[in-house]
């Protein structure tokens, strides 16, 4: 190695001595800063050089000079800051455990070991930095020699560009540049930054006009924004102009005359590399030279940082805002349970979605499609009919049939009057079906044709699945309503009718708004035996294989019958009974009498009874496409006989009952859906870290929506493990989309700021700009390492975590800071404790401690006592004895979400 050196010291010194003489001729400009880190990076074989040079506005050095093996790496680096406190008061060699922050992301990124950093001090201040990275060992004497000598170079050339910003010569662009790239890396909508970029372009450089183009491998360009009294043309020839510039010089800045004796000057800059964007800017009079171009460098590398965070936070909001559209469709038809209204939602929020001005959708009445509901449609049933025989015959197994263009379809011949009408070219539509029966097809047109892309009719076949339910249930929903009208106008004629059918149609809404399936059961029950004066009633539903009908509810009008009843009513009825297969294939009532029930019927052991007098029923519980069970009445005494008019009435209550069990599943799906929907955003599965024993437990409330608490886990590099856990404002659609940005904040920002006040500080500024006003986020950021034994904790505005020993009291673990989403620019403290071996760190949201019961809260000291005689168990054992005394304070039903994880290191042996 030491011959290595000697031979190549000759041609360094020499590459050393013309960087210099660049140096002292123009000073510290980027071509001689340049030249000056490549001669130091070849004399001392760093994989890495960098050259900073103070900066007085951002307070800091800042990276002039980047030379690096990879092009990528140089660019990312190029304009990074690093802190005036961070630099050394002298000439060190560090390596990577070593390093401040600011030097240490860059070591990791080079994947240098050392680091040997030469300061330059002008007036007692660091007026300048360079800075070796070696992935192997030290530095030679000779090679650290070699390092001081360039930056003694650096340290005049500093001195003399300090001078002469003294004297206002310095070029007024190249700061505000790098200061206006450091803007736009903090990210915005697309839109926004690329306004944002040919703005500050345009003004830093003094070019007339800017225009912007995001560029993509498997598209044309696309135009972004534009800027200037005389601003480019948005296609065709600039963009042509563009893609040449970026194809002959991919990193560069490429300047074209305008010819023909104009003096107006066009420069393109490539953004990122590989290139995500295209910046071309007009000059007036020739502009600045290539070299002085040179120096939107660093301000190209943030703002193609600035532009892949835009697009991915719009792919990010897009992917919700579709998953919003489902569930809002679903959510308002299951709400308003009315078929117009359910119609106009849909059509408004799926024009709204696919940007097509053209929607429709049919239903299917006494087998003719009819258009139920419309945006920018007109007479265009017969073409609705053509394309649903396309979709239901050669297209049936894909669901869905798209017409690229209806122009050139000949499938669509004798139609043309129709689609050259309403003024569409392009067709996906798709059959809404519900229990294998077409009711309808939603249609989604569009004015220019245009080939399939894969995967487009994803989200509408998701939706049109719903949307199906969500009709077939208004539909029964509106006859019921019909059917009630009916029984009205009937009261009017019959006094003893109209008592008995006012008290169903009061029953009938209060199923209708029953929230438990159980519940409604239950409910359907008891007003069986109240209203017909029965003594008692059982309903049974199939079992998940179909097989059988088992009992679901059972009422009694004595309690001296409670014994009795389940014996006589409570049997599973095989589906293979001979009355349960006259119930389903006639779909009307069965009376029993003597000697009609034998064998394996769950009903021979009413035989007896039957004998001495007593009726039985059996009715159907059905809606108009489905049986949901069964409901067997009975009457003991012979003086009060179920009678056919009884069993016309009873058929009309359920009727009623059924479309009040059917409303009660749809409600079961929905919660269910919910459930889903935020378990999707929890963890799937427990981090495994060495030395660590991690339990969670996440109980939702007994409402329907989505609620707001969040969880999430992360191992880092080192081994430590960082657990986030929050409670967004509000229930629902907006609840979970908040959710899935903190937990994507989570994941996005803990491995670059792993540390919890760096985290938090972080998370509240993205959380700043994307959350509703109004809204905000309380969290708790843990940072544990089971091999140091301690734990940092950051906490924005929520309750502190609990330190459960193996002995001793339950201790919190204090942190405070504001909520995230309520003001930008906060910076929150992280509280430090060691953990002795087989402590506990319990994490909760409020459910936990909030739980009422007659008004009292749960509390922390019922928490911290529960923990402190429980501390003996596991950690999921422990987080399930928090939840489990919660319900039980709370009367078995939690007034809120609760999340808790549990962490507990392991004891010594």
């Amino acid at each position: 190695m030491t011959g290595v050196v000697h031979e190549l010291e000759p041609d360094a010194v020499d590459a050393l001595a013309a960087a210099a003489g660049t140096l002292l001729e123009e000073g510290a400009t980027p071509r001689a800063l340049d030249s000056l880190v490549e001669a130091v990076a070849a004399a001392a074989q760093a994989e890495l050089v960098i050259a900073r040079v103070a900066h007085s506005a951002a307070g800091a050095l800042l990276a002039r000079a980047v030379t690096s093996s990879s092009p990528a790496l140089a660019a990312e680096l190029q304009g990074t800051p690093l802190p005036a406190s961070a630099v050394p008061a002298s000439e060190v060699e560090l390596a990577l455990d070593d390093l401040p922050d600011g030097l240490r992301r860059a070591a990791e990124r080079a994947g240098a070991a050392v680091v040997r950093v030469y300061p330059v001090m002008l007036g007692g201040r660091p007026a300048a930095t360079l800075e070796l990275y070696r992935t192997g060992g030290g530095l030679s004497a000779r090679e650290a020699l070699l390092g001081r000598l360039a930056a003694a170079h650096l340290g005049v050339a500093a001195r003399f560009d300090g001078e002469s910003v003294g004297n206002g010569s310095r070029e007024p662009g190249a700061s505000s540049l790098e200061l206006f790239g450091e803007a736009l890396a903090a990210g915005a909508d697309e839109t926004a930054t690329a306004e944002h970029v040919v703005r500050l372009a345009a003004e830093a450089t003094g070019a007339a006009a800017a225009a912007l183009w995001r560029i993509e491998t498997d598209a044309p360009p696309t135009f972004l924004a534009s800027y200037g009294t005389s601003s480019p043309a948005t296609s065709g020839e600039s963009v042509e102009q563009a893609l040449a510039a970026l194809k002959e010089r991919p990193r560069g800045v490429v300047a074209t005359p305008a010819g023909n004796g104009n003096s107006q000057r066009t420069a393109t800059l490539a953004l990122g590399e590989p290139p995500v964007g295209a910046l071309q800017l007009s000059f007036e009079d020739g502009g600045p030279t290539e070299e002085e171009l040179q120096l939107l460098s660093p301000f190209a590398a943030r703002a193609a940082l600035a532009l892949r965070r835009s697009h991915r936070v719009e792919l990010i909001t897009r992917a919700l805002q579709r998953s919003q559209t489902v569930i809002g469709v679903v959510s308002q038809a299951i709400a308003q349970l009315s078929l117009a209204h359910t119609l106009e939602t849909a059509v408004e929020r799926i024009a709204e979605l696919t940007g097509s001005g053209h929607v429709g959708i049919y239903l299917r009445e006494a087998d003719q499609l009819t258009t139920a509901a419309s945006r920018g449609l007109e007479e265009d049933a017969d073409l609705a009919e053509r394309l649903l025989e396309l979709a239901l015959g050669p297209f049936r197994g894909r669901g869905y049939v798209f017409i690229e263009d209806m122009r050139r379809d000949e499938r669509l011949r004798g139609l043309e009057a129709s689609w050259e009408k309403n003024g569409i070219r392009r067709a996906l539509f798709i059959p809404l079906i519900v229990h294998d029966e077409v009711i309808g097809a939603l249609g989604v047109f569009k004015s220019r044709p245009r080939p399939y892309r894969e995967g487009e009719e994803g989200l509408l076949i998701a939706l049109s699945s719903q949307l199906a339910v969500a009709v077939q249930n208004a539909r029964l929903h509106e006859r019921a309503k019909e059917l009630g009208e009916r029984l009205e106008r009937t009261l009017e004629s019959e006094r003893r009718a109209a008592r008995q059918l006012r008290g169903l149609y009061e029953i009938s809404h209060s199923f209708a708004e029953s929230l438990s399936l159980q519940a409604t059961l239950d409910a359907v029950a008891r007003s069986m035996v109240e209203l017909f004066h029965l003594d008692a009633a059982a309903i049974r539903m199939p079992d998940e294989r179909g097989e059988i009908l088992q009992l679901r509810a059972l009422h009694v009008s004595d309690q001296k019958l409670a014994d009795t009843a389940p014996k006589l009513l409570g049997r599973p009825q095989p589906m293979t009974a001979p009355t349960a297969q006259r119930l389903l294939r006639t779909g009307r009532p069965v009376l029993l009498g003597p000697g009609m029930v034998s064998g394996t019927d769950a009903h021979r052991f009413l035989e007896p009874f039957l004998a001495q007098g007593s009726t039985a029923a059996v009715l159907p519980l059905a809606t108009p496409g489905e049986t949901l069970g069964t409901l067997t009445i009975l009457s003991l005494d012979p003086s009060r006989p179920i009678d056919r008019d009884t069993l016309d009435t009873a058929m009309t209550v359920s009727a009623q009952a059924a479309l009040a069990i059917d409303n009660a599943r749809l409600y079961q799906q929905q919660k269910d859906f919910s459930e889903t929907m935020q378990h999707s955003l929890l963890p799937r599965e427990l981090p495994a870290v060495p030395g660590l024993e991690v339990g969670h437990v996440y109980e939702s409330s007994a409402r329907v929506d989505v609620g707001g608490d969040v969880y999430d886990f992360l191992t880092l590099e080192d081994g430590r493990l960082a657990i986030i856990l929050g409670d967004v404002t509000g229930k629902g659609i907006q609840a979970a989309a908040d959710m899935a940005m903190a937990k994507f904040s989570f994941r996005a920002l803990a491995r670059m700021h792993p540390e919890p006040g760096d985290f938090l500080s972080k998370a509240n500024d993205v959380i700043v700009d994307e959350i509703a006003v109004g809204k905000f986020i309380t969290m708790l950021y843990v940072l544990l390492d089971p091999k140091a034994a301690t734990v940092s904790c950051g906490s924005a505005g929520h309750p502190p975590a609990r330190i459960v020993p193996r002995e001793g009291p339950v201790v919190p673990l204090e942190a405070s800071g504001l909520a995230l989403g309520i003001e930008p620019g906060q910076e929150y403290a992280a509280a430090v404790a060691t953990l002795a071996q087989g402590s506990a760190v319990v994490l909760y949201t409020d459910g936990v401690v909030e739980s009422r019961r007659d008004g009292e809260l749960y509390g922390e000291e019922r928490l911290d006592d529960l923990l402190s005689r429980r501390r003996d168990l596991g950690a999921q054992e422990l987080a399930e004895a928090i939840v489990a005394d919660c319900r039980s304070f709370a009367g078995g039903e939690l007034g809120d979400d609760c999340a808790i994880v549990c962490l507990r290191l392991a004891s010594a042996g």
